[in-house]
């Protein structure tokens, strides 16, 4: 397949799932709706109710965290767990570019979060790392920003560095060449725990042992909030949650329709 239509492919993605996600996503119901109205009153009116219940159901901390609760493992992953697992694998989760205090692109929080637990895994194991992640739009791969943040800032070796991937799925291809090729089949999986569905499955179907390592939660957890008000209104912590939530739903309907 021709480099181009490829990488073509992969921004056409990346401007559907803009248009399928929040904030855009309630807009555009609204807005056909509104055009659909002038000929078909009775469907343009559902369309924008539509619109408005999707965005007000995706800032608010019930319905998010609905969404949350099917994709975010109930625990954390355990110390006896490890013992079977070879590696440590950390999934980037983006970057900051230009960031003028590191003189240059760095990781942004998303990453930084996976990188954190990463680092303590590995540092109370011992076992050794591999970071993923790539950079479509041609700037420095963000696999070497996660390897310069963890030997730089948190003193930890990584071993392997997979450049190459764009998505989840190439995440799961081109990191399983590397440990294979170094005899290692049974990984520890770091990446966000609303994440950690479609990564492991990803991983899995590379013919990789996962034991799942999840970090930073956003959905409820043993009954945090419950009782405040204020926590179960709109605001911005539930939108936020509720766009990754939403990115996650559609990456795994594109998971099930690719198989």
């Amino acid at each position: 397949m021709n480099l181009d239509w490829v990488l073509g492919l992969f921004w056409l993605k990346k401007l559907l799932s803009i248009l399928l996600l929040p904030p855009l996503l309630p807009f555009v119901l609204i807005f056909a709706g509104l055009l659909i109205g002038r000929r078909r009153a009775r469907g343009g009116r559902l369309l924008v109710w539509t619109g408005l219940v999707v965005g007000v159901a995706l800032v608010t901390p019930v319905s998010v965290g609905w969404m949350l609760e099917a994709l975010e493992p109930r625990v954390p992953l355990r110390a006896e767990q490890l013992a079977d697992a070879q590696a440590v694998v950390i999934l980037g989760g983006g970057r900051t570019s230009d960031a003028p205090e590191y003189g240059g692109d760095t990781v942004n929080r998303l990453t930084l979060e996976r990188l954190r637990y990463g680092a303590r895994l590995a540092r109370r194991s011992g076992l050794p790392v591999l970071v993923s992640g790539g950079a479509p739009s041609g700037d420095i791969p963000e696999a070497i920003l996660m390897k310069s943040a963890l030997e730089e800032d948190f003193g930890i070796r990584v071993r392997w560095v997979e450049p190459s991937s764009r998505d989840t799925r190439e995440n799961a291809r081109y990191s399983a060449l590397q440990l294979k090729a170094s005899g290692i089949t049974h990984i520890a999986l770091v990446t966000h725990a609303a994440h950690m569905k479609r990564a492991q499955l990803e991983f899995e179907s590379q013919g990789l042992q996962v034991v799942s390592a999840p970090t930073a939660w956003q959905g409820p957890r043993d009954g945090r909030n419950e009782g405040d008000a204020l926590a179960a209104i709109p605001n911005p912590a539930a939108a936020y949650a509720g766009w990754y939530a939403a990115h996650e739903w559609l990456g795994l309907l594109a998971y099930r329709l690719s198989r």
